[in-house]
């Protein structure tokens, strides 16, 4: 091992310090991305459409959104 006296050991990320702290961080991002999925889905579960002209639509369009209208 290196005797250098400058080196701070509480800086140095690697080995199972650093693969810890990897896995809390991408652990932390789902059980965020997780709660704000089940807001989101909270927000729109009340948010009905309705079908103006069902055969209007075709199957690959962009033209599809002009024939839906939401219900409040």
């Amino acid at each position: 091992m290196e005797n250098n006296p400058t080196r701070r050991l509480c800086f140095n990320l690697n080995g199972l310090m650093g693969g810890l702290i990897a896995t809390v961080l991408l652990l932390s991002i789902l059980v965020f991305l997780t709660a704000w999925d089940i807001g989101v889905q909270k927000e729109n579960a009340q948010n009905y459409y309705k079908i103006k002209d069902p055969q209007g639509l075709k199957f690959k369009s962009d033209d599809n959104a002009k024939h839906y209208e939401l219900v409040k």
